[in-house]
């Protein structure tokens, strides 16, 4: 009787933690690339993006993963900047500025696909809106205790990088693209704090060198995984993106302590991925090499153009797309983000369960 006593004290504990998790953060608003985006924040998307995929998202736009955080927070999934009407009481629940092709540096030869640049004017204009219907302190306030800033970029831009330096190989340009990428997000941190901004999440890249798009095909024994369904990575294109993931946290741990009244967390999904698409077995994964939806060799040269396209069982493939992780692993993400319930330090220096949760300073 004892024992039942404590167990309902116990999840009652937990579930007032989990109300009062919920109470302190009332918007989570979002900057990305097609890690945050199904297409319906990008303009023209159809006719832009050549051979990626109708299709990036598996399912819903829930099955990405800032919407799988912001439901464990106790959020609406944020509405897509393009979807909103302006109307404060919109606003305050949290928007999604993300744009699925959308890199750190602007993209001449595609304007219309949104930089971070014009991410971040789109979220001063969200900062001016409030103010002017709520006023400066209310909507400073509310910005600096109530809100969590989602960013997930570079993903895009190594997929550039990488295109435009398949034939002759990444090269020696490729540690100082690292750099300057990890520059531009330390001035975005920069001005949102200005703008009153204190609670971040900053993702790291995926590994892109192991995506069907970019990972070479081969049968032979040095393959990760089992059987006929292991993968090979691109080692070359892997490392580039770990340095850039590597430079992006060693600048967080440096804001942490510059920015003293600011909580900033680093996210590894790299680490979480590459774990999983060498132990398979361990997550109920059956295929980590080709994409569940998408065409050619592994579904990797061109992507998910109809949902008729899509395989069998996407629950047992790391892969949806040629470059975008299926719901099953983004669930694995989320769950490790959230409470590190998978690999204890995915995120660093805290969960975001504890980041959302903590008082503002």
């Amino acid at each position: 009787m004892k024992f039942v006593l404590l167990h309902i004290v116990t999840t009652m504990q937990m579930v007032n933690s989990n109300m009062t998790t919920m109470s302190k953060m009332k918007a989570m608003y979002i900057l990305g690339d097609s890690s945050v985006d199904c297409g319906e924040n990008t303009l023209f998307f159809p006719f832009l993006l050549n051979n990626l995929s109708l299709h990036p998202c598996d399912g819903p736009p829930s099955s990405i993963l800032p919407h799988l955080l912001a439901k464990k927070i106790g959020l609406p999934y944020p509405i897509p900047f393009y979807s909103q009407n302006g109307s404060t009481e919109v606003l305050l629940r949290g928007v999604n500025l993300g744009s699925t092709g959308a890199t750190i540096m602007s993209n001449p030869t595609n304007p219309v696909l949104q930089s971070l640049n014009q991410q971040l004017r789109q979220a001063f204009e969200i900062f001016q809106l409030l103010q002017l219907e709520l006023g400066q302190e209310t909507a400073n306030d509310f910005i600096q205790s109530s809100t969590l800033f989602y960013l997930s970029f570079g993903k895009d831009d190594y997929i550039d990088f990488f295109r435009n330096n398949s034939a002759k190989g990444p090269g020696s340009d490729s540690e100082k693209l690292s750099r300057v990428l990890v520059d531009q997000m330390t001035n975005a941190i920069q001005y949102l704090y200005g703008s009153s901004v204190r609670k971040f999440v900053l993702m790291g890249i995926l590994p892109l060198g192991c995506a069907p798009r970019f990972s070479p095909s081969t049968n032979d024994s040095a393959s990760r995984g089992h059987g006929e369904d292991s993968v090979v990575c691109a080692n070359e294109i892997n490392d580039l993106v770990s340095e850039y993931n590597t430079f992006l946290e060693q600048r967080i741990v440096s804001l942490n302590v510059e920015l003293t009244d600011a909580e900033l967390i680093f996210c590894d999904i790299y680490s979480l991925m590459m774990d999983i698409i060498n132990n398979p077995i361990a997550y109920g994964i059956e295929n980590v090499k080709s994409a569940c939806c998408g065409i050619g060799m592994d579904g990797g040269m061109s992507g998910c153009m109809s949902m008729n396209m899509v395989c069998e069982d996407p629950s047992t493939y790391v892969w949806w797309d040629l470059f975008n992780p299926g719901h099953v692993v983004s669930s694995l993400i989320a769950d490790s983000a959230w409470s590190g319930q998978l690999l204890p330090d995915i995120c660093r220096p805290t969960t975001v369960q504890k980041l959302v949760s903590s008082s503002s300073m």
